[in-house]
């Protein structure tokens, strides 16, 4: 196998990661489609990582990235949203089938982001990975009984649709990426504060309640965007 392969195998492991949660997540076994996304997220880390080590770039990787994280930060968390709003009794039976105007908007948020030469230290828009580690972490959040009976199909539709303007707004978001030679504690401020507070999150949850801890997901990304906006806001 050539080197040169490796990036584009990842990508591919991406992807298949993205058919599997698809294919769990609609046949209702939502735990192991929520696995296969952040396996999903793994692969999706080192395909760049491998391609930078490689100095490996071109169009072919380029569209091939975006095309398995359509299918497994896109469609897969359309699929997580999709079971959701079908655990409750809605007016119509074809209100959950909106749950898939999330994958169309992450479809417009990967174009976007293949367009735009800002994004390269920080991010405009909701990044689509965040977003399906969100919805990972609400249908685990929406198996407690006392969080299903206080919501219902609606505040879940509505958090789909304001997650779908998110993924294509002009919000200025920042990244986990720190320039070489700026890592002191003033400039990354937001993105230390971040990092301390997943910690938190992550130790709490998992004192309190193991199925807690599965819906962690959900408090973090909340967080990163509640930040994000207040950082934007001071600039």
């Amino acid at each position: 196998m050539k080197l040169i392969n490796l990036p584009n195998i990842i990508t591919c492991c991406n992807l298949l990661c993205g058919c599997l949660a698809v294919f769990f997540g609609l046949n209702g076994q939502v735990g192991t489609a929520s696995l296969y996304i952040i396996l999903g997220a793994v692969f999706d880390f080192f395909d760049g990582m491998s391609a930078r080590a490689l100095h490996i770039s071109g169009p072919i990787g380029k569209e091939l990235d975006s095309l398995a994280d359509m299918v497994t930060f896109g469609v897969a968390p359309s699929v997580l949203c999709y079971q959701i709003l079908m655990s409750y009794a809605m007016a119509a039976n074809w209100l959950p089938l909106l749950a898939f105007i999330m994958a169309a908007f992450s479809a417009l948020r990967l174009a976007k982001f293949n367009c735009d030469e800002r994004q390269t230290l920080s991010f405009i828009g909701l990044p689509t990975p965040a977003n399906a580690l969100l919805w990972i972490g609400l249908v685990h959040l929406n198996a407690f009984a006392s969080v299903h009976d206080a919501l219902n199909g609606w505040v879940y539709l509505v958090a789909m649709l304001l997650l779908s303007y998110l993924l294509i707004s002009e919000l200025p978001m920042f990244s986990l990426k720190i320039k070489s030679g700026h890592m002191g504690w003033k400039e990354n401020i937001v993105r230390y504060s971040f990092l301390v507070a997943c910690v938190v999150i992550f130790v709490v949850t998992a004192l309190i309640d193991i199925e807690l801890f599965k819906a962690c997901p959900a408090f973090i990304i909340l967080l990163y965007i509640i930040l994000s906006a207040l950082s934007a806001k001071k600039q």
